[in-house]
């Protein structure tokens, strides 16, 4: 054997190959990581060449500080000024969505309901800053409690703002929360029903139309029953799901694919696809549309008048002014279009336009036969219940078929009916894909109504017929006399209640009379109405033969006692916030409507815009102090009382003024009433007599101090230059120069000039007009007999202010042809800076009342 060969060790030769093996691994290991510091190195050199060498943040980053926001759009929801003026804010929670409440809501909450509260303040540095609670009332559903929170959280992004939202549940609420009430939060029953669906069977109304029109589809309710059929027209029955159009023997083809292509737009958008649609012709009928009609008549005739004219629809606006409850007529003839001018008596062919429905507004329908209240989605909740009462009455102040019922729609929701009576309300889109932008360029691209538009934009109507129409002349004192004497004979008997609190007390009588501008009060008149027998008497004498006496005694037992009628008369003063109107309607009105059904009138009124039939029950006693009922001020202060009659003697009124002798005037009379500081309830009352006053007036004043004050006030008549220095002059304050005469009382005229139908129009005021009459959005002209005011609202527009001018120009210009000797000249007043040639053209000129709570 050679020296180097001997026995082989297989372990030894298999711990040799491991590490063999291990090596390369590392080899190629250290290989990889040398690889990836080499390009690490070559990057940071590329980075600080560049010089876009950033510092590392020594923070980590949140999670959610990596996440980017999605631009939301919450203006469907809030409108864009919210949250930009100092004051409060409140949303209600109705069907998923915030709906914003009326201010005079604000504080009252329904059980059932959540809300969203918003309050905008000023900080220390004058910037704008945010409060944001959400109401959870304690039955309310999960989708509100739910809603509310997104919500607000929502509005909370809307705004930018940095607070958080506070959740505030139903008597739980926090101190905070309180405060933005000033600790006047009250809780009422019910709610909005909930958002979600419930699965209940869907109840319709069975009703027939008749279906004509040749070139659009016009529906006309008629009555349920196989007469009202008639073979020159379609007939479509509404069953519910079940619709049968029905053609007479005399239709049209046309006339009938027209009625089926209403029904599948009616099963469509209305019953879901779910409704069965059979066509039927005259004489072949199936039994159960007989049944459905109540039987089939023997003949089917012409019943349809040949000179049959539908009844034109009158859309009216809903509104809520200041205060009252508003109902103007959409102006007919701007809703039309039209190439040609048409006659008056083609006017009913026309039909209005859907761009009229303003989603904010609240709008009623009456097409007669039909009344329907259609709800923007953005209308408020009180404009809502309005509307809803407005039109039941509407629906029956008017003579009416027993078929016409009130139909509520919610925008978005229509029923067909109710888009029938719309030019072109339809799902299609009218698209001429033959124009391009270059031929609208072009002269001739214009055509139709707006190239129509664009000739005569420069062209306005205008209505100015009352500047031409001559002063009302006063009412007689005889004829007003005999007037009141009239109107107090059919009084049977008056109750009046004033608001105390949160209730309604009852008025003593001997306060009839005295209002006070802080206070509500409710006047309830019963009215006797003559019953006639005449007729009735001379037929039952001619056919009894029996003796006078005894068929007088016989019909005396058999007529009915004399019937009456209930008025409702609500006054609210100046001051007066809406809340007691709101308590009159919830509480005191239904007590009344219920003791007196069917023959209950509620009128309301606000001071100084009285009716002169409710003026009448207090013979020209009718006194109006300042401040509340059972307020009295300490010490007691002088207070002055200028009586004066406008237009006639049924407005006359006793209102207290500011205790200024330069408010005297020679042709007025004018009560002083001057308290003792020692003694309570005592002092002197002065009736001031103007040395060119009327005479009935002097003695009216008297009457007034005498049933005004107790005995426990010394009572004086003085004339004019015969007042005691010592306490006359001293209580009024001091002697001042006044007028000394009233001409302004012969010339004064009020006039208002507004654009709200569409077109410019000026309108008279009555003689009995007061500062209230001042619209704040419209422009007034006053004419006192020496100059013409032009007062202009804070909320005027341009056009308004342009086209008023104009129409001041042409009065002087008639007054001065028909009156020479009183030239007027032009002044022009802005709300606020009004000289006293004006104000005292109305009686009890003060403040600007802010619209009421």
């Amino acid at each position: 054997m050679s020296p180097g060969s001997g026995t082989k060790d297989p372990l030894a030769r298999k711990m040799r190959l491991r590490r063999r093996k291990d090596s390369a691994q590392d080899d190629q290991a250290k290989q990889v990581l040398k690889g990836m510091s080499d390009v690490a190195q070559e990057k940071n050199k590329k980075i600080e060449e560049s010089g876009e060498a950033k510092v590392p943040d020594p923070k980590a980053r949140r999670w959610d500080q990596g996440l980017e926001k999605p631009q939301l759009d919450y203006s469907e929801f809030f409108s864009e000024d919210v949250g930009q003026l100092p004051g409060l804010s409140i949303w209600q929670i109705e069907n998923f969505v915030p709906t914003l409440v009326d201010d005079a809501f604000h504080g009252k909450f329904y059980e059932a309901d959540c809300y969203i509260v918003l309050k905008t303040f000023l900080d220390e540095n004058g910037s704008l800053s945010w409060e944001i609670y959400y109401w959870i009332g304690q039955e309310a559903t999960l989708d509100k409690k739910a809603c509310s929170a997104i919500h607000a959280v929502n509005l909370r992004n809307y705004l930018g703002a940095e607070c958080r939202c506070i959740r505030e549940e139903m008597g739980d609420e926090s101190d905070e929360f309180l405060q933005v009430f000033d600790n006047d939060i009250s809780y009422i029953e019910g709610g909005t029903a909930s958002g979600f669906f419930t699965v209940e069977d869907t109840q319709y109304v069975t009703r027939l139309y008749r279906v004509y029109g040749k070139k659009n589809v016009k529906l006309e309710p008629v009555a349920l029953k196989g007469t009202s059929l008639d073979p020159r027209f379609v007939f479509l029955l509404d069953h519910g799901l079940e619709l049968f159009v029905w053609r007479g023997s005399r239709a049209t083809l046309s006339s009938t694919t027209k009625a089926r292509l209403f029904a599948e737009k009616i099963n469509k958008n209305e019953r879901k696809g779910k409704a069965e649609i059979t066509l039927l012709t005259e004489g072949q009928e199936s039994p159960e549309f007989w049944e459905v009609l109540g039987g089939q008549p023997e003949e089917i005739q012409p019943c349809v008048p040949d000179d049959f004219q539908p009844h034109k629809p009158k859309l009216y606006k809903v509104g809520l002014g200041l205060g009252y409850l508003e109902l103007p007529q959409i102006n007919y003839k701007l809703s039309v279009e039209h190439k040609k001018r048409l006659k008056a008596d083609l006017m009913p062919e026309m039909r209005l336009l859907q761009s009229l429905l303003d989603t904010k507004n609240v709008y009623i329908l009456d097409c007669w036969s039909d009344v329907f209240i259609w709800i923007g989605r953005k209308s408020s909740r009180l404009v809502r219940a309005a509307a809803l009462k407005l039109s039941q009455e509407l629906c029956g102040m008017l003579h009416r078929p027993k078929h016409a019922m009130v139909t509520r729609n919610l925008e978005g929701t229509e029923c067909q009916v109710f888009k029938s009576k719309f030019k072109n309300w339809d799902d299609v889109l009218h698209v001429d894909y033959t124009r391009n932008a270059e031929t609208v360029l072009q002269e001739g691209g214009l055509a139709g109504k707006v190239r129509k538009d664009t000739e005569k934009k420069d062209q306005m109507k205008a209505d100015l017929t009352a500047l031409f129409l001559p002063r009302q002349p006063p009412m007689p004192l005889s004829e007003a006399e005999q007037l009141m004497e009239e109107w107090n004979e059919d009084l049977d008997g008056m109750e009046g209640f004033v608001l105390e609190g949160k209730k309604f007390a009852r008025l003593p009588e001997e306060e009839f009379g005295h209002f006070h501008t802080h206070d509500c009060y409710v006047f309830l008149c019963r009215y006797w109405v003559p019953v006639e027998y005449e007729e009735e008497e001379e037929k039952k004498k001619k056919s009894e033969g029996k003796e006078e006496e005894e068929t007088e005694e016989e019909e005396e037992e058999k007529q009915p006692e004399e019937d009456f009628q209930c008025i409702v008369y609500f006054w609210q003063g100046r001051e007066a916030s809406n809340m007691g109107w709101l308590t009159f309607t919830f509480s005191l009105q239904k007590k009344f409507e219920s003791l007196f059904p069917g023959k209950l009138e509620v009128v309301r009124m606000t001071q100084q815009q009285e009716n002169p039939k409710f003026l009448s029950h207090f013979k020209r006693r009718f006194v109006i102090h300042r401040g509340k009922r059972k307020e009295k001020a300490s010490p007691p202060q002088p207070s002055l009382y200028h009586i004066r009659t406008n237009g006639g003697a049924l407005c006359t009124r006793c209102i207290q003024i500011n205790t200024d002798a330069g408010l005297l005037n020679s042709e007025f009379c004018f009560i002083l009433k001057v308290p003792f500081e020692s003694t309570d309830n005592q002092g002197i009352v002065y009736t001031w007599v103007g040395r060119a006053a009327d005479p009935d007036e002097a003695k009216l004043a008297e009457d007034i101090m005498n049933n005004m004050f107790d005995d426990s006030y010394s009572k004086q008549v003085i004339n004019e230059g015969e007042e005691p220095e010592n306490f006359f002059w001293v209580g009024i304050g001091s002697q001042k120069p006044y007028d000394e005469d009233a001409e302004y009382m012969k010339h004064s005229r009020l006039f208002r000039c507004s654009n709200e139908k569409g077109y410019f129009a000026v309108s008279e005021k009555c003689s009995d007009f007061c500062q209230d009459d001042l619209a704040d959005d419209d422009i007034m002209l006053l004419d006192n007999g020496q100059e013409v005011y032009m007062w202009v609202g804070t909320q005027t527009s341009q056009v308004e202010i342009k086209l008023s001018l104009k129409a001041c120009q042409v009065y002087i210009q008639h007054m001065r042809s028909k009156d020479p000797t009183r030239p007027r000249k032009l002044r022009l007043v802005r709300k606020g800076n009004e000289p006293w040639p004006f104000t005292r053209c109305f009686h009890a000129w003060s403040v600007f009342r802010k619209p009421p709570a």
